[in-house]
């Protein structure tokens, strides 16, 4: 999901608390795995929750397939609420000792993974006989899930950002919605015309609170080609010139255009229910905020289209992704970590199956038609599966992501710490939106020093 995911460290006040609840709820299997039949049982969390029937009716549908056609294994789900919603929740369970033995999990979330000891390595178990499209998915996401040389966990969802803009308003604005904007120059001229063809409107609109400023500073700077952390992550790297680029470009829309709005301080749910509204032309977002402004906030699909991220002189250097995988608990027979990773690639990476079954999801009124998840690399054989079902069974305008899907920008991941970096970078965000006065130099330099100060604490 594009929907920024928060992992935070909970208190030790609230994992003592759910101690016990923890413990009655452990779901460690057999020493072995497997039952007097031969059979290898392993458990698996993020069943959806029973209010989600027709999503839980399919899940319990794969699963039966999957046994049928892996008659040694057995799948034992475990729905634990919003767990794979909930960072305490996630966090308790790993200071517990409680994950099951296939564990979802963001992939913001290696390093706590790791640092709770509770992480299997599994490099030697992953290839084209376990994961059969292994080769497949895109390296850069099983970089994410790496650390040291080692394999942690297998991608299961990705998302990148590019530029998401309302059809409707950029006509209205006199704009070709055909040629949107490639560069930062062109979408605040955009955002202008938009603004000036109705005054109630948005032309470019931003996040400033509650860690999506700084998540969203980080593709924007990102895609000036700079980063958030040196390369060896022990310091700030975004007190630069691209740093500087981003904040300036924002307050000249700002206060130089008044294209921005004047409601500022925007969390997730602000602007898309803006643009939900028709009150937005243009924001970044992964393809599918265009689903959340449509089932959550009642707009139309119809209204809007996904491009490449602009950059400052030609589309965007690069551009954050994220998403989210399976982790393994330690200390799971071999049999069992092979057995987790046949069930993974049926219901996660596998065309035609599981989160890829396009024909099933077409009737049930699930969106299909999104360049999402981007798990699979360009050219590659899962890749084209993947997109000829996509697009045999589309229920929404496809033709809206094309530029989008046709340019993929290189990827950047999420910087080390990254929810706690985004908190701090929220107040640079914040700054040059509500204060026409900010120096743009003065916020950088301080965000610059609090993270250092982050980053020296946890090293």
């Amino acid at each position: 999901m594009s929907v920024p995911q928060y992992r935070k460290v909970a208190a030790l006040a609230l994992v003592a608390g759910l101690g016990l609840s923890l413990t009655a709820c452990s779901t460690k299997s057999d020493d072995d795995g497997s039952d007097a039949a031969g059979k290898v049982t392993i458990t698996v969390d993020c069943q959806p929750v029973a209010a989600q029937k027709e999503l839980l009716d399919n899940w319990n549908a794969d699963v039966a397939e999957f046994q049928k056609q892996n008659p040694d294994i057995v799948i034992k789900s475990i729905s634990v609420g919003q767990q794979c919603n909930n960072p305490p929740d996630f966090t308790a369970r790993l200071a517990g000792g409680t994950t099951t033995d296939v564990f979802y999990g963001y992939m913001t979330d290696l390093q706590q993974v790791l640092d709770s000891g509770q992480a299997m390595d599994i490099t030697p178990y992953v290839n084209k006989d376990t994961v059969s499209t292994w080769d497949s998915v895109d390296p850069a996401l099983k970089e994410v899930f790496t650390d040291g040389g080692k394999l942690y966990g297998v991608p299961v969802k990705n998302y990148s950002m590019g530029l998401v803009y309302n059809k409707t308003l950029f006509q209205k604005a006199g704009l070709d919605v055909n040629n949107p904007p490639k560069t930062w120059a062109e979408v605040r001229e955009a955002a202008k015309k938009i603004s000036a063809a109705d005054k109630s409107v948005a032309g470019y609109a931003e996040y400033s609170a509650g860690n999506t400023g700084g998540w969203h500073f980080t593709s924007l700077l990102y895609s000036q080609g700079g980063r958030v952390l040196s390369e060896d992550g022990k310091k700030a790297a975004f007190n630069s010139a691209e740093g500087k680029q981003v904040l300036q470009n924002l307050k000249d829309m700002r206060y130089g255009d008044d294209s921005m709005g004047s409601r500022q301080l925007l969390q997730w749910g602000d602007l898309l229910t803006n643009a939900a509204a028709g009150k937005v032309g243009m924001f970044i977002g992964a393809p599918d905020t265009t689903q959340a402004i449509v089932s959550q906030f009642k707009g139309k699909f119809e209204d809007w289209a996904v491009a490449p991220l602009p950059g400052q002189s030609d589309l965007g250097k690069g551009t954050l992704g994220g998403g989210e995988g399976y982790f393994f608990k330690k200390d799971l027979t071999k049999e069992q970590v092979e057995a987790g990773l046949k069930w993974i690639a049926y219901q996660k990476l596998t065309p035609g199956k599981g989160q890829f079954d396009y024909v099933r999801a077409k009737p049930q009124n699930y969106p299909v038609g999104l360049p999402q998840p981007l798990l699979f690399a360009n050219g590659s054989e899962a890749q084209k599966q993947e997109f000829d079902l996509r697009k045999a069974n589309a229920n929404v305008p496809v033709e809206n992501f094309a530029l989008f899907e046709n340019k993929q920008l290189p990827i950047v991941g999420e910087p080390r710490d990254a929810q706690a970096i985004y908190a701090i970078l929220d107040s640079a965000m914040s700054g040059v939106l509500t204060d026409p006065k900010a120096n743009v130099d003065t916020l950088l330099k301080t965000a610059e020093e609090k993270v250092n100060q982050l980053l020296a604490a946890g090293s």
